[in-house]
């Protein structure tokens, strides 16, 4: 079953359809990075990042951090390397997961050297920020003698001091102009693996500034709000500021930024990328806000159905829905679905009835369906 389609994008920019119909999603066309074996741009798929929360001189507690997030669905792991210690440590990290590491490095372009010996696949950096133009070349060429691309962060509650005292406080210009002047470092070392990411706090800001920037160049975008805060803020924030642009075509990889575990990160992520189109996994679940019509624990029916289902990879859609006003449309048009009524429901399977079932056997014939489903796909 299709996912809703989205608007048809042309290089970031969003026409609306004249007959009110939207084709699926066009990515912006960029050039291609390779990130490990992962490319990164237009024509491939969209990454879901994330960065771990250990101190990542304790390599071991880190790898379990990475181990758990690859479990749920991490696809490039990004560790800050805020010294040498750290920076060593990337080697032993890098060794023991499967997923590509980024080593997130500031100011010092010595841990940047590090961390290329230590094997990395990418590093974060801004080429402007790490001193003397001897110290830049170095850790260009030392990054384009290994095939490692960089990343070039811009962050709004970083911006650099001239930029601004020209523009006043943070602004979308303020962060464009920033990402060109590292852009044009990278340039005139004949240094083209470059990823760029726009973050900030303020999502109508991040929106803009990867827009503008969108058409001044082919670079791939990582998308972010960066500080978006709680699991619940963040969430809301994260889904418009990296939903809005990725519906435009807009954006390469991603990292929903949450002040909890990073396996929420990723899935938050996940969902985002899902609920676009942009990927196909796993269990989608349709279910009713409910009203009074309903006659059954919609509540705890969702709730058990959602529970079982998490590790589930295979794509599926299944509908569980509280009436018969909108539940036999829905169900129809899931893999699965059940369209409740006072006590019992009625199960669709692939658009056909089989039948009314009571309350109680409405979790266990969900889960047997989907068994039967998955068995199917893999004969």
């Amino acid at each position: 079953m299709s996912s809703p389609l989205a608007p048809k994008i042309e290089n970031g920019v969003n026409p609306t359809e004249a007959n009110g119909e939207h084709d699926s999603i066009v990515r912006r066309k960029t050039r291609t990075v390779m990130v490990k074996d992962l490319p990164v741009g237009s024509g491939h798929p969209v990454y879901v990042q994330s960065m771990t929360k250990t101190k990542t001189a304790d390599w071991q507690k880190t790898v379990e951090q990475i181990l758990r997030y690859e479990e749920a669905g991490c696809q490039i792991v990004r560790c800050t390397a805020n010294n040498e210690e750290a920076a060593h440590a990337l080697k032993k990290i890098k060794e023991n997961i499967h997923i590509p590491l980024v080593a997130d490095i500031h100011f010092q372009h010595k841990l940047a050297l590090i961390a290329v010996e230590s094997g990395v696949d990418k590093i974060r950096i801004n080429p402007g920020n790490i001193g003397k133009k001897e110290k830049v070349a170095e850790v260009l060429r030392a990054c384009k003698d290994n095939g490692i691309p960089i990343r070039i962060g811009v962050n709004a509650g970083s911006l650099e001091k001239d930029i601004l005292h020209k523009v006043g406080f943070p602004t979308s210009d303020g962060m464009v102009e920033s990402a060109l002047r590292h852009i044009e470092i990278c340039n005139e070392h004949n240094f083209d693996d470059v990823i760029v990411s726009l973050k900030s706090s303020d999502v109508y800001m991040m929106i803009e500034a990867y827009r503008k920037l969108a058409k001044m160049c082919d670079y791939p975008f990582h998308l972010g709000v960066t500080e978006a805060g709680t699991s619940w803020q963040g969430t809301i924030k994260s889904s418009i500021g990296i939903g809005t642009l990725l519906a435009e075509g807009i954006g390469d990889t991603i990292r929903v930024s949450l002040t909890t575990d990073g396996a929420e990160e990723i899935k938050v992520g996940r969902e985002i990328l899902r609920s676009l189109g942009l990927v196909s996994f796993g269990v989608t679940i349709i279910s009713c806000p409910t009203c009074g019509r309903l006659d059954v624990d919609l509540f705890k029916i969702v709730g058990e159905v959602e529970k079982a289902v998490e590790k589930i990879k295979t794509p599926l859609k299944v509908a569980v829905m509280g009436c018969l006003v909108n539940g036999p449309g829905e169900s129809k048009g899931a893999d699965i679905g059940i369209s409740c009524g006072a006590g019992s429901a009625i199960l669709y399977v692939k658009g056909e009835s089989k039948g009314q079932i009571p309350e109680t056997e409405i979790v266990p014939r969900l889960l047997e369906e989907i068994r039967v489903i998955e068995e199917d796909l893999k004969k």
